[in-house]
């Protein structure tokens, strides 16, 4: 049933959707790029910190560890098979999204994009593409076990949607300054 794989999808994924938004919320501090540039253009540039980097990948392994809590009784009432998450592949989900992100701020300097500045697709997907490939890095057999095909599916249709219409939300509400 599509409701019950874009459930398993969404759950799936919460530990990777959920550390660039407390990365934003614990930010500041050094830069990771160190106020270094390539050319003209800085590295990555001030929105990218060690601090933001860890409160981020801390929070996507919390969530996990509380979906892990909740999985059983959830799962029960949802009546879908919901996974749980070895402490690994939280970590790899956490921090590959984290990592995904900041690769994608790099893209965005040497295309001469500015911080903020929009990048269709990439912004949409730079963080899932490093969570999938952490964690079948650090846990494939979890990975290969839990991320099937239609799950990948699910996950790169409904991604976008969820970020264009929590970042819209999100301008809407004055949080963000705009609204990609």
């Amino acid at each position: 049933m599509v409701i019950d794989l874009v459930v398993v999808a969404f759950w799936t994924m919460l530990p990777a959707y959920v550390p660039n938004n407390a990365a934003v919320l614990a930010g500041g501090g050094a830069p990771i790029d160190g106020g270094r540039t390539w050319g003209d253009r800085r590295l990555l540039g001030d929105g990218k910190t060690w601090r933001g980097t860890a409160a981020g990948t801390l929070a996507g392994v919390a969530v996990a560890l509380a979906c892990n809590a909740a999985a059983g009784p959830v799962s029960a009432m949802l009546g879908v098979s919901l996974p749980t998450f070895p402490l690994i592949a939280a970590v790899g989900l956490a921090f590959g999204a984290m990592v995904g992100d900041i690769g994608a701020s790099f893209l965005k300097r040497r295309s001469g994009r500015q911080r903020g500045a929009a990048f269709p697709g990439l912004d949409q997907l730079d963080f899932v593409v490093g969570a999938l490939v952490f964690a079948a890095a650090f846990d494939l057999p979890w990975f290969l076990g839990t991320f099937t095909l239609p799950v990948l599916g699910a996950v790169l249709v409904l991604t976008p949607i969820l970020h264009v219409t929590t970042n819209v939300a999100a301008y809407l509400l004055g949080v963000k300054n705009e609204p990609w």
